[in-house]
């Protein structure tokens, strides 16, 4: 097995509400493997979204720590963090957060303005980026003139712009339809596929099909791991062995 890329060592969070503190991450000790595409399921109010968060030190954390590539994220400041961000992570939310008045290709270019790869070499990464999925045709386009589906893809194309180490994916198909979906989840399988490690939120069955590992979170605690062992496994018959596990779980 390949070393952890990402490490949480008894990660925990607590909000206050009315006056009384909420324990919504309990606890969480969890490995992520270069090369895996990890996938976190759990009913709503598991701490799902919250567990993302912290690990890719978009929340501060109120206990543990939290190891990305070496770096231990948990105790570092803002400025420090945002630039390991930008240096080490993609983030793919349902919200696509598209600048409405730049381009697709402008969109994606300016998250790689924030680093020091010159213009040309970034707007043919760009370019090759919309082409692979499937977007060549509407790198002029505003955000406004193409649908959901394609501004998902869009947002996916500008996480990557800076080849991130691990894509972080907060439930990317939840504001689709199932075909726009489909070809969302399709390219995170090839990105897989060519060793992209992802770590992905969703609630959803077809979608937690494409990982390679699948966890359940119950009360803020990891209740339960499974693996896809088979490779030869269809996705329809991933889907079943997978409802059967997470309904084990109390899905």
């Amino acid at each position: 097995m390949n070393a952890p890329l990402l490490k949480c060592n008894n990660l925990r969070k607590s909000f206050q509400s009315d006056g009384n503190e909420v324990d919504v991450v309990r606890g969480v000790d969890l490995e992520v493997s270069e090369g895996d595409f990890t996938v976190l399921m759990g009913s709503s109010g598991s701490g799902k979204s919250t567990l993302l968060y912290l690990m890719s030190g978009l929340e501060d954390v109120s206990g543990g720590t939290v190891i990305c590539n070496g770096h231990e994220i948990s105790s570092m400041k803002e400025k420090e963090l945002a630039l390991l961000r930008r240096r080490e992570m993609g983030f793919v939310f349902q919200a696509f957060n598209l600048i409405p008045n730049l381009t697709l290709l402008e969109n994606i270019m300016a998250a790689g303005f924030l680093g020091d790869t010159p213009k040309e070499q970034l707007e043919s990464r760009a370019l090759a980026l919309l082409e692979s999925l499937g977007l060549g045709d509407l790198a002029k386009r505003l955000p406004s003139q193409v649908s959901g589906g394609e501004q998902q893809r869009a947002a996916t194309a500008r996480s990557l712009i800076n080849s991130p180490k691990i894509l972080f994916a907060d439930e990317p198909t939840g504001a689709l339809n199932s075909a726009s979906g489909k070809k969302v989840l399709d390219y995170f399988s090839s990105l897989a596929d060519e060793g992209q490690t992802i770590f992905m939120v969703t609630h959803d069955l077809k979608g937690a099909c494409r990982g390679n590992r699948v966890l359940y979170l119950k009360d803020g605690q990891i209740h339960g791991e499974y693996r896809f062992d088979d490779p030869s496994l269809s996705l329809e018959d991933r889907e079943k062995t997978l409802f059967s596990w997470l309904v084990e779980q109390g899905w």
